[in-house]
């Protein structure tokens, strides 16, 4: 395979794409590469290849070689903004260009003053077909260093599959109204909406005529604010791509509306809520502003913003000789290792506490991951200090991991990341975690926040969390929805310009995050705060009591668990049982699978915990997002219609049979029941039924175990009055049947916010199931993520559900909001419901019938 290598284009240091304060770069909208903070006010060829285009403010040049590859070197963030002011070129477009040569000289001192940063990406574009094999972060380079080491990668698009679709093309003019015309955010934007529709579009502005995919096309089309353009677009998905083109060019068009709400980026219309974290408004925010988000967490809060951002340690390059650093490495690395191993052992009390055991040992078994201490270790043989080889080791490890397709191995990043911050404070002797002093009513803000981060901090001190990027199913959303602390995330670059001390109103029910609000509404808010917390202690004293409905209706509220610990604190918040224990935390990030006897100590603890409420076990929901390395797993394409939930169970009849064996040796036995994940065919219940029967025969286990299914696919919903022939019970998870019901990835960062499982054909399916369990007299569960929303609550009830499990913070909310409805009130909802047009609708609905009671808590 032939290859291709980049230089550095200008001296300075060189950082991963991520680190670019512009999320248009930092999330590849325009392709890989990485981010370069200059020393030196020259630019300079990269390879050998054509000035393709150069911006008419002169801040950007792109390349391409003689291969294809087309390399986009923009000079700062937001530096369209100068007209040109600062930037001399040295070449003209069309021009061919050796490696090394001079491009442009620019201004060092006035785009420090005058850009909000001087970080230059260095991208190459998505749509020429090259990926990145190798390349250099987290150093210094000089001008014609090693930069990146490319390979040519051509896969199929859509479009190439709609350019031989017949028909006649469909046309639509429109009007550009991007500020600065259509440069490279503004094309990034553009040419992403179209992403997946199978079309060939052409955008024709100027007497020139661009593939709408492709970036430097759009920008070499030289279209300004208020030029008229032609939309052209054939194919089968013709007509969704011009109404996706015309959203994006019409929202930066509309007017801003009424004072105070910023007008939305041009993405807004296109892509979904969680996109705002990459075209969010770059400007300071300003008294009265709103910034709009995705809710990660309800509730609401009122608080003085607080940066938190990633300390940046010093390290030397240059290292006092091998064994010297070698020694300082091990040294730093064995410090690590037991504080990781102390908070791996230790109790995990409270909220959050299982989410710090967990990253522990995730992290110890980075620390001793054989291929970073081979990396780190060659860097140490080099002359490099200890500091400086281990973080080049890490950040290696880490952009490799940002090209993989997987998302669970993509988050890892963040680990190796968090893992680098931990070494490298041993190494200077300092904390293991730098302490952050907040203040009372802290509203804190990052980029993205670990859960490390997140479970390091004095949750009491906390009035809410506002993430730039992020999503709502990250792992720091549940942990926020865990402790109770409202959060938004995607609010987008403009949050992280928030000055310190900023007083904001963060209302994770609207979506919005309200900048230094007038004194009334700031009155208002905090009135209601104080209203909801007496609220909230009212709703936990009387949450100790069994729940019913307004007319007397039992409606049994049980706690999704992990651990004993988790367990012991939802009963304090009043779960009459557990109606989801996920036995994942026993069998990932290890190199075995835990035996008999492990399992049923573990099970066991949280049965005692309890203390005699029903407890709900899941068998092993392995596959999908949550792979392990001791399963001969097939590759897959796309893990989550593959091998997974009770498929993996059945492929590892030898795992099925050990977890079978250790849940009937809990005791009492009459305590629990067993719930199947991703059940699709009747077949795989009888199967797992016989296995079961043979073990209860083999043990002398003579009481019956019930054996329930659950309802996480279209499939099994439609087929469920077969199911509750052969199970005891349904529960619906309702995070998988959302997303494949809707054919969107929950983990995928623009489509997550429009998963709503209050959606019109989600609830049918979950109407269908509930009829076929009443029927047959089974008992129906909601154990997915809308069981743990308080305004849903009374709809699923009317569709028929018997038992909610939710997170346990929630439930005095849930018990609250069901105990002010009647039986009739939720049927009514129900069919209201299913008529509804969309779930804005549904929750508009939901609202009516539950009001404050299913608003969600401070």
């Amino acid at each position: 395979m032939s290859t291709l290598t980049l230089v550095a284009p200008l001296a300075g240091w060189s950082a991963p794409l991520d680190e670019a304060p512009d999320a248009v770069f930092a999330g590849r909208m325009l392709g890989d590469g990485v981010a370069i903070d200059p020393t030196a006010g020259t630019l300079h060829a990269p390879c050998d290849g054509e000035v393709l285009l150069i911006a008419p403010s002169r801040h950007a040049v792109t390349l391409r070689t003689e291969d294809g590859a087309e390399v986009l070197m923009h000079v700062g963030i937001d530096t369209v903004s100068l007209g040109g002011e600062g930037f001399a070129l040295a070449v003209a477009q069309g021009a061919r260009v050796r490696t090394g040569d001079l491009l442009m000289t620019f201004d060092l001192d006035l785009l420090a003053r005058r850009a909000p940063s001087l970080l230059t990406p260095v991208v190459v574009t998505a749509e020429s077909g090259f990926r990145i094999l190798r390349r250099t972060e987290g150093r210094g380079v000089a001008v014609g260093d090693p930069l990146m080491v490319l390979a040519p990668e051509r896969p199929a698009t859509a479009a190439a599959a709609a350019s031989s679709a017949a028909g006649e093309p469909l046309t639509q003019r429109a009007t550009v109204g991007f500020g600065h015309g259509i440069h490279a955010r503004p094309a990034a934007l553009l040419a992403a909406s179209l992403r997946n529709l199978a079309a060939d579009v052409r955008l024709r502005a100027r007497g020139r005529e661009a593939n709408a995919r492709s970036t430097v096309a759009l920008m070499a089309l030289g279209a300004q604010q208020g030029d008229e353009i032609e939309l052209r677009a054939s194919g089968p998905d013709a007509a969704l791509a011009l109404r996706a083109l015309a959203a994006v060019l019409a929202a930066e068009s509309a007017p801003a509306g009424r004072r105070g709400v910023r007008p939305a980026d041009p993405a807004t219309a296109a892509v979904p809520p969680a996109e705002l974290a990459v075209t969010g408004n770059t400007a300071m925010p300003v008294a009265g502003d709103v910034l709009r988000g995705v809710i990660a967490s309800a509730g609401l809060g009122v608080g003085r913003a607080v940066q938190l951002r990633r300390p940046e340690i010093a390290v030397a390059e240059s290292g006092a000789g091998v064994a010297y650093e070698t020694a300082a490495l091990e040294r730093a690395r064995a410090t690590v290792r037991a504080r990781l191993e102390r908070r791996a052992a230790a109790v995990a009390e409270g909220p959050g506490g299982r989410a710090a055991a967990e990253i522990a040992v995730a992290h110890l078994e980075l620390l001793e991951d054989p291929e970073l201490l081979a990396a780190a270790r060659a860097g140490l043989a080099e002359g490099r200090s200890a500091g400086f080889a281990w973080r080049e080791a890490v950040r290696a490890a880490a952009a490799t991991l940002r090209t993989l397709a997987d998302a669970r191995l993509r988050e890892r990043v963040d680990d190796l990341l968090d893992l680098e911050t931990q070494v490298l404070l041993a190494l200077a002797g300092a904390a293991a975690t730098p302490q952050l002093d907040l203040p009372e009513r802290s509203i804190v803000i990052a980029r993205e926040l670990l859960p490390s981060q997140l479970v390091a901090l004095d949750a009491g001190r906390i009035a809410g969390l506002a993430t730039a990027a992020g999503g709502a199913t990250s792992h720091v959303s549940i942990i926020a929805a865990a402790m109770g602390i409202p959060a938004l995330v995607a609010l987008g670059p403009a949050v992280l310009r928030l000055r310190e001390g900023t007083e904001l109103v963060l209302d994770a029910e609207r979506g919005v995050l309200e900048v230094e609000p007038p004194p009334a509404r700031l009155g208002a808010a905090l009135a209601m705060l104080a209203a909801r917390r007496g609220r909230l202690a009212a709703e936990r004293a009387a949450a100790q009591r069994a729940c019913h409905l307004a007319d007397g209706t039992r409606i049994e509220v049980f706690a999704n668990v992990g651990s004993a610990a988790e367990a012991e604190a939802a009963v304090r918040d009043g779960a009459e049982g557990c109606g989801l224990l996920r036995t994942e935390f026993l069998f990932l990030e290890r190199e075995s699978p835990p035996d008999v006897t492990e399992q049923t100590a573990a099970y066991q603890a949280i049965a005692d915990a309890l203390a005699g409420r029903p407890l709900t076990i899941r068998t092993l929901d392995a596959g999908g997002d949550k792979p392990i390395a001791y399963l001969p797993q097939p590759a897959e394409e796309n893990p989550a219609l593959g091998l997974r939930g009770v498929r993996t169970s059945l492929a590892n009849p030898q795992l099925l049979r050990t977890q079978l064996r250790a849940i009937l040796g809990v005791r009492p036995g009459e305590q629990c029941r067993i719930l199947l994940p991703m059940i699709t065919e009747v077949a795989e219940v009888v199967a797992v039924r016989a296995v079961l029967e043979e073990l209860r025969a083999e043990l002398g286990v003579t009481r019956a175990i019930e054996l329930g299914v659950m309802i996480e696919t279209p499939a099994s919903a439609l087929i469920a009055e077969r199911l509750v022939e052969v199970a005891d019970f349904l529960s619906i998870g309702t995070n998988d049947l959302t997303q494949y019901t809707l054919a969107m990835d929950r983990l995928h960062p623009q489509l997550a916010p429009r998963l709503d499982a209050l959606h019109p054909a989600v609830l049918r399916l979950i109407a269908a199931a509930a009829t076929a369990g009443v029927q047959r007299g089974r008992m129906v569960a909601v154990c997915g993520g809308l069981a743990s929303e308080p305004l849903a609550a009374p709809l699923l009830v009317g569709l028929g559900v018997h038992e909610l499990s939710a997170v346990g913070a929630v439930i005095p909310r849930l018990k609250a909001c069901l105990s002010r409805v009647t039986l009739e009130q939720c049927r009514a909802l129900a069919r209201a419901a299913l008529l509804a047009a969309d779930a804005s609708a549904v929750r508009t609905l939901a609202r009516g019938a539950c009001g404050e009671a299913g608003e969600g808590a401070a």
